[in-house]
């Protein structure tokens, strides 16, 4: 089950092959409903396009929410006269896709596993359809029941302050970049008082991009957890930042310049997100989180959910019912579970997958330390863990975890 909400599942393939989970077993991969390769696709190119022009603006300013808002209004107004209706596309009809597509398949038990939101499906799945399911398998946990707006701040907090806890940890780090915390905090409300405005080449090279950094940008390149900025480069990037040096945090930012135009389904995202997570909490309710979560950084910056900024306003336009009531709900199962979390996680804290394990009495929860989002394919222990679980679901070997450690932090000179 793949995360997004509205990624492409057959993508995953080859880190599923990598990770063995076929080696003695079939595999089956589905594109759920709305993303690539089902029909139909529910991508959005014109937000695609917007969020390409979006790393030369200011993160959190109304002229970019506002662009935001309506590149999502063009896209949803697009897709309702193509004639989708867009209020089917939610958790509990992707949960009941899977629970046909086993009976039509002819198969009479089969092992789950999903990653992000695909542990949020997999837990409605397993709560709503228990039959023919062997095990669940979960990484990086959203638990269905307290998935919100203003929940992503408390993973934020606890993925960026397990790194800065990794790196006092380690003597070469903490000598060479102490106080990380508050040098953060520092730059980030430096950044969103003085926005830095450069021109630098994506991370692969060629043609230089114009981007825009302040706070919201420096806060949402850490939590992508290591897709843009590396924990292990976290802090030399900080230190690099007050010392002067934007380029690697720059260069990250650039990345966002070339997407891959309508391969990443949007439609399903906000379907989702503006039916499930969203309904419940006021804006009031986002910011106050953020400042629990780190205090003293700057309103403009706290008022937006990482990686979810001006969702209100674009559900707004978006207009799904709220099925909070049907969905905000805790799975209580006897099946056998495995829970994976790493420690680095900034999206889904990982402290969210031993609180899921609570209702799940056959269920093994492991931290993996030093790995963001997404355990598995990053971490050759998790992966052999998920083999032991799949070959005896109740007795899963996990010996190898106490011996992980995070990497080396990248030391500049």
């Amino acid at each position: 089950m793949e995360g997004g909400p509205g990624g492409d599942a057959f993508g995953a393939i080859p880190f599923l092959i990598d990770s063995g989970v076929n080696r003695d077993r079939d595999l089956v991969v589905v594109a759920q409903r709305g993303t690539l390769h089902s029909q139909p696709n529910l991508a959005c190119p014109e937000m695609d396009r917007f969020n390409a022009t979006a790393v030369g603006l200011p993160y959190d300013a109304p002229s970019t929410g506002r662009g935001l808002v309506r590149a999502a209004k063009q896209c949803r107004d697009r897709l309702a006269a193509e004639g989708n209706d867009l209020k089917a596309y939610n958790t509990t009809e992707n949960a009941a896709d899977f629970a046909a597509l086993r009976k039509a398949l002819g198969i009479k038990k089969w092992n789950v596993y999903g990653y992000s939101y695909g542990t949020d499906l997999g837990l409605t799945y397993l709560r709503r359809h228990p039959q023919g399911i062997r095990s669940l398998a979960i990484d990086s946990v959203v638990p269905p029941q307290i998935v919100s707006l203003p929940w992503a701040w408390d993973s934020a907090q606890e993925g960026i302050n397990a790194v800065f806890a990794a790196c006092e940890a380690q003597p070469a780090c903490k000598s060479r970049y102490p106080h990380l915390s508050r040098t953060l905090t520092q730059q980030v409300r430096r950044l969103e008082a003085n926005p830095l405005r450069l021109t630098v080449p994506p991370p692969g090279g060629g043609t230089p991009v114009k981007v825009v950094l302040d706070g919201g940008t420096l806060v949402n390149l850490l939590v992508s957890n290591g897709r843009l900025v590396p924990a292990v480069d976290v802090p030399a990037a900080l230190y690099e930042l007050a010392d002067g040096n934007p380029e690697r945090l720059a260069r990250a930012q650039a990345a966002g310049a070339t997407p891959s135009i309508g391969e990443f389904a949007h439609g399903l995202t906000h379907s989702v997100a503006c039916a499930e997570w969203a309904p419940g909490f006021s804006k009031r309710d986002v910011l106050k989180a953020g400042r629990r979560a780190f205090p003293g950084w700057p309103d403009s910056v706290l008022a937006h959910a990482p990686q979810l900024p001006f969702e209100h306003d674009l559900c707004r336009v978006w207009n799904v019912p709220d099925r909070t009531a049907v969905q905000r709900v805790a799975t209580r199962s006897n099946v056998p579970a495995l829970i994976i979390s790493g420690t680095f996680d900034a999206k889904t804290g990982a402290s969210w997958g031993p609180y899921t394990g609570r209702t799940l009495p056959r269920s093994t929860a492991v931290l993996i330390p030093g790995i963001g989002h997404w355990v598995v394919p990053q971490n050759p222990c998790a992966a052999s863990v998920l083999l032991s679980f799949l070959a005896r679901p109740t007795a899963p070997d996990t010996g190898c975890v106490p011996g992980v450690e995070p990497e080396p932090f990248t030391i500049v000179p």
